[in-house]
């Protein structure tokens, strides 16, 4: 069936990115925006916007109801939940299914079975895909008995988590019970759900994640992404492909992400996440990512695929248009998230009205961004305002691409974290690639105060 009429269910700068491919192919979009995006950069991009519910989240972007309701008085052949929000709902993907709606992504039953990191550990151990020593605990003892066969540290993982809520590391018997109690207080109140698993800690790990895509039938990778500066588990800089990781242990993680997924028949985009123990040189399944990502334009720079494209494509039932042996990264692509914050304050939000927004236009750079003069920054949502893609035939080059491009963005009206990357992109260690999870923390405790712009 081809898709005349689109519903973007999401917000920001993945809201206009998804419009922007949809008004490329010809298809029309309808926005379903908050009261206070409806008068946004992605509701003018859109050809309507429909508004369903006031700013908070829980009443409109995060309220099922709200949305089909929104694709049903629209008349949309599809929805597009983009990422966050209901991207990983079962339910928005079922009520879709019921009303006729084509949803672009994967299945009810493929969302929910990656969903619950327990239900995905286990799918991949019966794929035969490695995962860290750890499991469920039910009972202290549970927990004392599994921790003294773990070995410590280890991490205490909300079953429903995600951005390092319900996380906790403990590094010792005496700190168990509390980690414990704590990490399924902070998930019963994050997600509704306070069942919590354990999970051995690599105290020098990379985080490498591989972008798949697949028709129900075939499943491919399309390479691998590093994303291992963070900050709280949440991710800072991204880059495609991993820098420094030997083109063994290149092959086995992308063919363990297909491997996973050929086991789920999946449909659409998907990004499997795995820890790279660098002492071991051992990769561990950590979970999957029923959606589009972030980080995907990286994946695009280097693939020349457009993402968004290919899951229309195959929402409308179509096949994948290429076999793995086309698939091939070119050139190498860096990704810094642009929130606004203030690094020198504990990363404090800082929402406020921006009076200037201004980057590079150069043919080595993307941005995507919702950012326009007068462009409200609203404290309801997530911070970042924007990313900065740079891209180059190596490494090297796009790094210097990067800092170009930075020097040249300017931001008025709120704090940014520009400074932080402009010093991240200029420190040996960095520079040499590879670097671990652990690279930013100590990055930011023995560097000066890198500002913000």
């Amino acid at each position: 069936m081809a898709i005349g009429r689109v519903l973007v269910a999401n917000r920001g700068e993945i809201a206009v990115r998804i419009i922007s491919t949809c008004r490329a192919l010809g298809i029309e979009t309808v926005l379903a925006a908050s009261v206070i995006d409806i008068n946004g950069l992605a509701a003018a991009l859109a050809d309507r916007a429909v508004c369903i519910g006031p700013a908070h989240a829980t009443s409109s972007y995060l309220n099922v109801e709200a949305v089909v309701q929104a694709a049903l008085g629209a008349r949309c052949d599809a929805l597009h939940p983009g990422y966050g929000f209901l991207s990983e709902n079962p339910r928005l993907a079922a009520a879709c299914e019921t009303h006729g709606i084509i949803f672009l992504g994967p299945t009810a039953d493929q969302i929910a079975a990656v969903g619950d990191k327990l239900s995905a550990r286990r799918l991949a151990e019966r794929a035969g895909v490695a995962v860290a020593p750890g499991g469920a605990i039910a009972s202290a003892e549970e927990a004392a008995k599994l921790a003294a066969a773990i070995g410590y540290p280890l991490l205490v993982k909300a079953v429903a988590g995600g951005g390092g809520r319900g996380m906790k590391r403990v590094n010792s018997a005496a700190e168990l019970n509390d980690a414990v109690d704590l990490a399924m207080a902070e998930a019963a109140a994050a997600f509704g759900d306070g069942r919590v698993y354990l999970e051995r800690y690599v105290s020098s790990g990379r985080h490498i994640e591989v972008q798949i895509i697949g028709d129900g039938e075939q499943v491919l990778h399309l390479g691998e992404r590093d994303c291992s500066v963070q900050r709280r588990y949440q991710k800072v800089v991204e880059e495609a492909p991993a820098p420094a990781l030997g083109e063994a242990a290149r092959q086995r993680i992308c063919a363990a992400a297909v491997q996973f997924c050929r086991a789920l028949n999946y449909r659409s985009l998907g990004t499997v996440e795995f820890l790279f123990d660098r002492e071991r040189e051992a990769h561990y399944f950590l979970e999957m990512n029923a959606r589009i990502q972030v980080e995907h334009p990286v994946t695009e720079a280097v693939t020349g695929l457009d993402l968004v494209a290919e899951q229309i494509h195959i929402g409308e039932g179509g096949k994948l248009r290429f076999r793995q042996s086309e698939v091939a990264a070119r050139g190498h692509a860096v990704e810094c998230r642009i929130n606004a914050e203030a690094p020198a304050q504990d990363f404090r939000p800082c929402p406020g009205r921006v009076s200037l927004a201004f980057f590079p236009n150069r043919h080595d750079i993307r941005v995507d961004t919702y950012l326009t003069p007068g462009a409200d920054v609203a404290p309801f949502y997530d911070s970042m305002i924007a990313k900065i893609i740079a891209f180059g035939p190596d490494r090297a080059s796009a790094l210097a691409s990067m800092r170009r491009a930075l020097r040249t963005t300017r931001i008025d009206g709120v704090d940014t974290n520009i400074g932080l990357h402009q010093a991240l992109l200029s420190d040996p260690e960095f520079m040499a690639g590879g670097v671990d999870t652990n690279f930013l923390t100590a990055f930011l405790a023995r560097g000066p105060d890198h500002g913000q712009r």
